[in-house]
Parts: C-alpha cells; sequence; structure tokens
C-alpha cells in the first residue's frame, strides 16, 4: 500500500513525522535511486527506500514490552541533559523499542514500548481515550480533596471527564488514593491533585486500558503476552 514517506518512516522507527520531512526536503530521503520529495508516496514491500544511503527495512516481527519505569527516568531514547532513559532500562530486549505515550521524570509505573508505529500512531492518536489508573499518595485533607476530584470536569479551562476516585488508604497527613482519568493530559493526576488542594508525592500508573502492571518490580520488563496483544487488537 502506498503512504506518504513521513508515515512511512515514523511507524519504522526512523524519526517523528515532523523530523521526516525536514530529511525529505534535506534530500536525505530516497526511493528506487531518485531522491524524494516532501509529499511523496511510496510502498515499503515493493519500493526501495533509503535513509542516508541505508535501505529502510519493515521488520518482520514486532516488539511489545511492558515496562516498570522508575522514578528519575525520562521517557525518550536519548537525552540532552544526560539523564538516564528508559531506553537504557530495555537495552537487551534485542530490537530498538520506543515509548508509547509519557510519564514524567518523577512519576513511574506501567509504560509500553514498541518498535510498531502503526499501533504507536493508533494508541496515541487524540482519538484513542482509554482510561489510566494512577495510585496516588497525596499529602492535605484527602477527604475533602476526594470530593473535589470526582465532580472534576475542568482543569486549566479544558474539558475532562469526571475520574473515578477511590480513597484507599487515609493518614494524618494525607493518604493514598486511586485515580482513574480518561485523557491522559501532560501531568494531569498532577494538576487535578493540586486543584483539589492535595499534594502529590508520589504518582505510579498501575493500569492503561487491558495492560495491568502486576508484580513488575522498578526497572523490570516483559514481552507482552498473546492474550495482552489480542486485547491491543494486534
Amino acid at each position: 500500500m502506498r503512504e506518504r514517506l513521513q508515515k512511512i518512516l515514523s511507524q519504522a522507527g526512523i524519526c517523528s513525522r515532523r523530523a521526516a520531512e525536514t530529511y525529505l526536503t534535506e534530500g536525505r530521503v530516497s526511493v528506487n535511486g531518485s531522491v524524494a520529495k516532501l509529499g511523496d508516496q511510496a510502498d515499503l514491500e515493493t519500493d526501495e527506500i533509503r535513509v542516508d544511503g541505508v535501505p529502510l527495512e519493515r521488520p518482520s516481527t514486532h516488539t511489545y514490552l511492558l515496562l516498570y519505569k522508575p522514578r528519575g527516568y525520562v521517557c525518550t531514547l536519548s537525552d540532552e541533559k544526560g539523564r538516564k532513559t528508559v531506553a537504557d532500562l530495555v537495552a537487551g530486549c534485542g530490537a530498538r523499542v520506543w515509548p508509547v505515550g509519557r510519564l514524567d521524570l518523577d512519576s513511574e509505573g506501567l509504560l509500553l514500548l514498541t518498535d510498531d508505529g502503526a499501533l504507536t500512531n493508533r494508541l496515541t492518536h487524540p482519538s484513542h481515550n482509554v482510561d489510566k489508573v494512577y495510585l496516588a499518595w497525596v499529602q492535605g485533607e484527602i477527604r475533602p480533596g476526594a470530593e473535589i476530584l470526582r465532580e472534576m470536569v475542568q482543569l486549566d479551562g479544558e474539558p475532562i471527564r469526571k475520574p473515578k476516585i477511590k480513597v484507599i488508604r487515609e493518614t494524618p497527613a494525607g493518604g493514598l488514593l486511586s485515580v482513574s482519568i480518561h485523557e491522559g493530559k501532560n501531568r494531569q493526576v498532577r494538576r487535578m491533585c493540586d486543584a483539589a488542594h492535595l499534594h502529590v508525592t508520589r504518582l505510579k500508573r498501575v493500569q492503561e486500558g487491558p495492560l495491568v502492571l502486576g508484580d513488575l518490580r522498578p526497572g523490570q520488563w516483559r514481552p507482552l503476552t498473546s492474550e495482552e496483544l489480542r486485547m491491543l487488537h494486534i
């Protein structure tokens, strides 16, 4: 099937679609021996596509990993500030995988990594909203804060779906909440808790759609099971 070269490069994990536009304008991409232009299309199954002279190959099989991202790691393949990345944790998996979605530096928990560009695009598209469940250790008056969270339909002026909130543990200083959200906006749970006068001291994602963190420990990863792949429609 013929597709725009930007999409092909992105799905192959070479670069983002925006970066692919730069590759094309700089003449770094060729199709069947001819320099490609922005807007050109090709078929990876039948055309020879090269980037900087290196042939682009479609993986015969894809890799799908479930990682427990520890705090202190960034969700990128490299970091200009020299910080630890999730790529360091899965370096021995035998494939060049990238994270699907994000967890901020100070958050931990479930993170999906893959080399399947089509799945990445599908799961990160704005129309793909699945429930994401977090454990949030908070400081503040947890019962009043939980009630504010349950009725929250806007965050910084943007609409959100009402979250599902459970008080798991209450302490004199705060406690532990289960927070289920639908959108996954940038630092959403932390910002919601701030608006509810609760300070998050630890945040852990334990579920995203059909994927559950389970008994993985920080830094550990495993391949997805056949049942998990089926639930993701792979």
